[in-house]
Parts: structure tokens; C-alpha cells; sequence
């Protein structure tokens, strides 16, 4: 199998950024996009719609990123560069994490920084040490339909709505 080593896409964040998400790496479909979670197996979108109780359906991705920015939640990802061949967190390898030193400038309002998967928990501990309160949630991965109810329910609680 063929290792490429793919990088990650900037911050989606602003001054009033309040709750920041942070997925692996993008998927190969998100990276030729340049849009975080385009892949339409990823179940992300239609999680934070339901959360935001908002169907985000139909909208363009500058739309769906202006209900996030509405809601004071953005968008990142814990790794800059990882292997992986394909697009599954399982298989990412010899990762770098993101500069987290500079998110306080960029997103001074960050109270929470949610973990989309085990995956992005790696950046933990930095963030910890950063002082950013963490939660772990469940993956938004199509992988990981297998109790979609009690996946919905554990991202309104860990987004705090």
C-alpha cells in the first residue's frame, strides 16, 4: 500500500469561536474539496445539524460554515501532516500535530475543544497543557453508525446544547 504523507487545511475560527472541533487529518475527498467533512459518508454535518436542531441539507459549504459561525463552534484538525493511505483515521501514521501555540491569538473566546474520535484525542494533552478545558466525541465517521442515537446524544452533551 502506498504511503502519502497528506497535510491538514487552516483553522476555521474567529474572535467569537467558543467551541473548537477537531477532527484526524482531512479525507482524501475533503482535501480535493478544500472543505472539512465533504465526504457525504462522513456523518458530521448531519450531527451538528441536529445538535444546532437546523437541517444543513442543500446548504452550500460557506452556508454550513456560517450556521458553525452563528454558533460560536469551529472547525480544525489535531494532525498538520500524517500518512495515511486512503482516508482512515485507523490507518494514519508518523503524524505531526498542529501548532495549537498560536489558537489563543487566533480564537481568544475557546472555552472547549471537542475531539471528533479517539483519533484527535492525541492532541490532548498539549491542549491540556495549554489550559483548554477537552471532551471526547464519539466519531462522526460513517464507520461508526452503529448506535446513532446514543452518538447524537453524546455530541449534544459534549457541545454543551
Amino acid at each position: 500500500m502506498l504511503l502519502m504523507q497528506k497535510s491538514g487545511m487552516p483553522p476555521v475560527v474567529d474572535g467569537n469561536t467558543e467551541i473548537l472541533i477537531l477532527g484526524t487529518l482531512p479525507s482524501d475527498t475533503s482535501l480535493a474539496a478544500g472543505e472539512y467533512y465533504a465526504n457525504p459518508g462522513n456523518d458530521f454535518w448531519k450531527l451538528v445539524g441536529a445538535v444546532l436542531d437546523k437541517s444543513l441539507d442543500g446548504l452550500s459549504y460557506e452556508d454550513k460554515l456560517g450556521v458553525l459561525k452563528a454558533n460560536r463552534i469551529g472547525l480544525w484538525d489535531a494532525f498538520h501532516t500524517g500518512f495515511r493511505p486512503g482516508s482512515m483515521d485507523a490507518n494514519i501514521s508518523e503524524t505531526e500535530l498542529n501548532d495549537f501555540n498560536d489558537l489563543r491569538s487566533l480564537a481568544p473566546s475557546i472555552r472547549l475543544i471537542c475531539f471528533n474520535g479517539k483519533g484527535a484525542a492525541d492532541a490532548q494533552e498539549v491542549l491540556v497543557r495549554l489550559g483548554y478545558q477537552t471532551c471526547l466525541l464519539p466519531s462522526s465517521s460513517g464507520a461508526n453508525r452503529r448506535d446513532h442515537a446514543g452518538r447524537l446524544k453524546r455530541w449534544k452533551v459534549g457541545l454543551d446544547f
